[in-house]
């Protein structure tokens, strides 16, 4: 029997220097789809080590233009694009995303890679817009965009339909507006920012950056009835007590499953 597997590429928030930025892949029946390529070529290492094979990654969401989540698109599209000129790769490759991450990715790629490579963009490589309330397919699950509405930078989160039916939703890395309960509401995976400790608040100061904590995200997942809450996007000062310390500051008011996962941690989701 084929499983679904979340593979947590990096958990950090866009300043972190002991684990990597908040990306993930999903595996489903031997198909790959990435979100977000944090913010440099590490997520080349992040790819080796977690052993995901570039040559089964057809698919890529990106969810928004920040340095620590699109970055390292670029070099994703620059593995890619190699491939396809040494013949390694078969297919086309294909990055979705709101308008305004469609311009960057376009723009940082042909400002940075040399022709031989940017000129597969368009022709091989896709970069495809998609708007709010959106569905598409990928890795053979259907997916439905929505707008979080951030109040920084324009910014897409999105369920997943798995295949046994579960909901899967991804809020992106800032906090939850009521705009999005229809996506978020009794999910059966919700993958939600915790910036820091609510007992840290003072130190990281998550509120004045529009990032939550572990204890306003546990509270979030109860209310909106969720079965699984996974946390990342953390700071990385505490990585030695993070498991244990985010899990008993949500569980002040989450009685659902808590998933606080390390770097390259793997959680079978099906």
């Amino acid at each position: 029997m084929s499983h679904t597997k979340l593979i947590i590429l990096g958990t950090g928030n866009a300043m972190v220097t002991k684990c990597f930025n908040t990306c993930f892949a999903i595996e489903n029946e031997d198909k790959y789809m990435l979100v977000d390529a944090g913010g440099g070529n590490g997520i080349l290492v992040q790819m080796e080590k977690a052993k995901i094979p570039f040559e089964k990654l057809h698919e890529m969401f990106v969810t928004h233009g920040h340095t620590d989540h699109i970055i390292g698109v670029v070099w994703v599209i620059r593995k890619i694009a190699t491939m396809m000129r040494q013949e390694k790769y078969e297919g086309d490759f294909t990055i979705y995303c709101h308008d305004l991450s469609a311009e960057i990715i376009k723009s940082i790629a042909q400002m940075t890679l040399t022709k031989k490579f940017s000129s597969l963009i368009g022709d091989r490589i896709h970069v495809v817009e998609v708007k709010d309330g959106e569905q598409i397919v990928l890795a053979g699950m259907k997916m439905k965009v929505f707008d979080i509405l951030s109040t920084k930078d324009k910014q897409f989160g999105f369920t997943l339909d798995l295949p046994n039916g579960q909901k899967f939703t991804c809020l992106g890395d800032e906090p939850y507006k009521e705009h999005c309960e229809s996506y978020a509401k009794n999910a059966d995976w919700l993958l939600c920012e915790a910036f820091c400790l609510y007992e840290h608040r003072d130190i990281f100061k998550p509120y004045e950056k529009h990032h939550s904590t572990a204890l306003d995200t546990g509270k979030l997942a109860e209310e909106l009835k969720v079965k699984n809450l996974l946390m990342y996007h953390t700071e990385d000062k505490n990585l030695d007590i993070r498991k244990e310390a985010y899990t008993k500051e949500a569980r002040e008011n989450f009685t659902g499953n808590i998933y606080v996962p390390d770097d390259l941690e793997e959680i079978c989701i099906y």
